[in-house]
């Protein structure tokens, strides 16, 4: 951290601000660091490490250059933390938060990514991208930088789940031309039913049992012979005309 940073406003300062000073005083609760503020630096003896400390002079000495990050600023003091804090707290982490992080251990089911909360986040393997792979492996490896977005926070659990292909644009696979649908085959079905419904609606002779047959059949045979009868003795009539004719044509006398 810069001398610049250093000197910076104490009102400017905000948590988690990573700033250096040099350690003036240890006490048995704690340590008093200059950091270049009017206000003096204070680290409490549980923010010196993870782990528990007895005494601070166990971890720092005065005259040691620490590094620390603001906790927050009070009218009189500005606590401090040598512990680094974490980069999203769980208020912080909500649902479709982008994240980055660092893949830190691989399973069959999925893999953990480090972002910088408390506890790393999973991505399931069917959240890693949209097509099927059977592992993670297949597309990511430990130590690999991802981006993924948060699709559920369990405060409790303290568990994060994350999702990769969420930020992916799904590419539409080649699919085969789809069936005509139902409704479809229904519209053209309709029209070959309306079309045989024309065809029904014409008017059709009735259909002859055989002993209507067999009568008309009968009709017809004697209605040709009243014909050829009619026939005969029209011809026999016309015959005997003309021999009239021709006889009076010879007894009756001529004009000459």
């Amino acid at each position: 951290m810069t001398e610049e940073t250093n000197t910076a406003q104490t009102s400017a300062l905000e948590p988690k601000t990573k700033i250096s000073g040099k350690v003036i005083k240890t006490t048995l609760a704690g340590v008093l660091v200059d950091i270049g503020q009017e206000l003096p630096g204070v680290i409490h003896i549980s923010q010196l490490q993870k782990d528990q400390v007895n005494k601070p002079e166990d971890v720092v000495q005065v005259g040691d250059t620490v590094e620390t990050w603001v906790r927050r600023v009070k009218k009189d003091r500005i606590e401090l933390t040598m512990i680094e804090p974490l980069a999203m707290e769980w208020n912080e982490i909500k649902p479709e938060t982008v994240v980055k992080g660092k893949v830190v251990r691989l399973e069959t089911y999925g893999a953990f990514v480090d972002f910088g909360a408390e506890r790393p986040g999973l991505i399931h393997v069917s959240e890693i991208s949209h097509g099927y792979i059977k592992n993670p492996g297949e597309l990511i490896k430990e130590g690999d930088e991802v981006e993924a977005k948060v699709l559920d926070v369990n405060r409790r659990k303290k568990q994060i789940r994350l999702s990769m292909k969420a930020l992916e644009t799904e590419v539409e696979e080649f699919m085969p031309a789809k069936k005509e649908s139902k409704k479809g085959r229904g519209k053209r079905g309709a029209k070959r039913q309306d079309f045989t419904m024309d065809i029904q609606d014409e008017p059709k002779e009735p259909e002859m049992t055989g002993m209507q047959v067999a009568w008309q059949e009968a009709l017809d045979r004697a209605n040709k012979d009243k014909n050829r009868k009619s026939k005969r003795a029209k011809a026999g009539v016309d015959e005997q005309e003309e021999i009239l004719n021709r006889t009076l044509e010879k007894r009756l006398p001529t004009g000459n």
